[in-house]
C-alpha cells in the first residue's frame, strides 16, 4: 500500500463540502439541544406531575434509544403520517432532540448546585418568578455547567457520520462517495480521521478558554 497525495488532492473539494455540512449540524444541533434541554429541566421543576410525568417519561425514551434509530423514525416513518422534512433538517433536528436529554440532566445539577441562599435573597427582594430565573439561578448554574456541555457537544460532534444513514453527506459520507467512485479508501477515511480529532482539540481549546473566562 502507498500513500497517494494526488488522492488527497482530489479528495479535498468533497472534504471541504463535507467539512461544512458536519459544522452546520454541530452548531444548529447543539443549539437545539441547549435550548430544549433547558426546557426540558425547567418543566422537570413544574409543581405538577401532569407536567412532569410526561417530559419525565419523553426524555427517558429519547435517552435510552439509540440516536440511530431515532434518525430512521423521523425520516422513514414520519413521512407515512403526511410530515416530511429534509435529510438535513431531520438530521439537525435528531442530535438536537437526542443530546438535550443529556443536557437536560447537566442543567438539572447546575440549578440544584446553586447555593439556597440565593433563591431566599430572590424572595426577600420580592422578585419576580421570573426574574428570579433570568437574574440570579440560570446565570449561575449554567457557568457552573460549560464544561459538561461542552463535552457534549464535542460527542455531538462524533456522531455525526451517523446522518450518513439518512443520505446526508457529512464528512464521513463524502468519504465514502469518493472512495466509491475512485476506489480509493485509505487516503480520504484517514484526511476525515485528522479532521475529527483537529476541530475536537480546537474545540477542547475553546471550552477551556471560556471556562477561564466564566471564572474570572
Amino acid at each position: 500500500m502507498t500513500w497517494d497525495w494526488g488522492a488527497v488532492a482530489d479528495f479535498m473539494p468533497y472534504f471541504w463540502d463535507g467539512l461544512w455540512v458536519t459544522l452546520q449540524i454541530l452548531v444548529f444541533g447543539s443549539l437545539i439541544s441547549f435550548a430544549l434541554g433547558l426546557v426540558w429541566a425547567l418543566l422537570m421543576r413544574a409543581p405538577t406531575r401532569w407536567v412532569t410525568w410526561p417530559v419525565g417519561g419523553l426524555t427517558e425514551f429519547v435517552r435510552n434509544t439509540p440516536l440511530l434509530v431515532q434518525l430512521f423514525f423521523l425520516f422513514y416513518v414520519l413521512p407515512e403520517w403526511g410530515i416530511t422534512f429534509s435529510a438535513m433538517t431531520t438530521g439537525v433536528f435528531a442530535i438536537g432532540l437526542h443530546y438535550s436529554t443529556y443536557t437536560m440532566q447537566v442543567y438539572r445539577a447546575g440549578i440544584e448546585a446553586v447555593p439556597a441562599g440565593q433563591w431566599e435573597a430572590a424572595t426577600a427582594l420580592n422578585l419576580p418568578l421570573c426574574r428570579t430565573w433570568t437574574v440570579v439561578i440560570l446565570p449561575q448554574a449554567v457557568r457552573r455547567v460549560v464544561p459538561a456541555l461542552g463535552n457534549y457537544v464535542i460527542s455531538m460532534l462524533k456522531d455525526t457520520p451517523l446522518l450518513m444513514a439518512i443520505t446526508v453527506l457529512e464528512m464521513l459520507g463524502q468519504a465514502r462517495l469518493f472512495a466509491q467512485q475512485n476506489f480509493q479508501f485509505t487516503e480520504p477515511l484517514t484526511v476525515i480521521g485528522v479532521a475529527f480529532i483537529v476541530i475536537s482539540y480546537l474545540a477542547s481549546l475553546a471550552l477551556r478558554a471560556l471556562e477561564r473566562r466564566l471564572v474570572h
